[in-house]
């Protein structure tokens, strides 16, 4: 079983799976990145704003998605 359940965090991105598809696909790389440059001093990544027994970058996204500690910011359109 998935943990968090997507239902929940569906809801979380205006209903929308391609929203939040696209947020913890990107959030992901930025912890991926951010794991990548542990060492070389100085990092340019925000590291994980959540506590996590996980090693996946996708499931740390998607724990912080469901913890509203990562949203997705309204365009200059809306």
């Amino acid at each position: 079983m998935i943990e968090p359940a997507i239902g929940s965090i569906v809801e979380k991105t205006g209903d929308s799976r391609f929203g939040l598809v696209v947020l913890a696909a990107r959030r992901a790389r930025q912890i991926n990145a951010y794991f990548n440059q542990l060492g070389d001093g100085i990092g340019g990544y925000v590291p994980p704003q959540v506590h996590s027994l996980s090693r996946k970058p996708l499931s740390i996204a998607l724990e912080e998605i469901a913890e509203d500690k990562v949203v997705i910011a309204p365009s200059e359109d809306e």
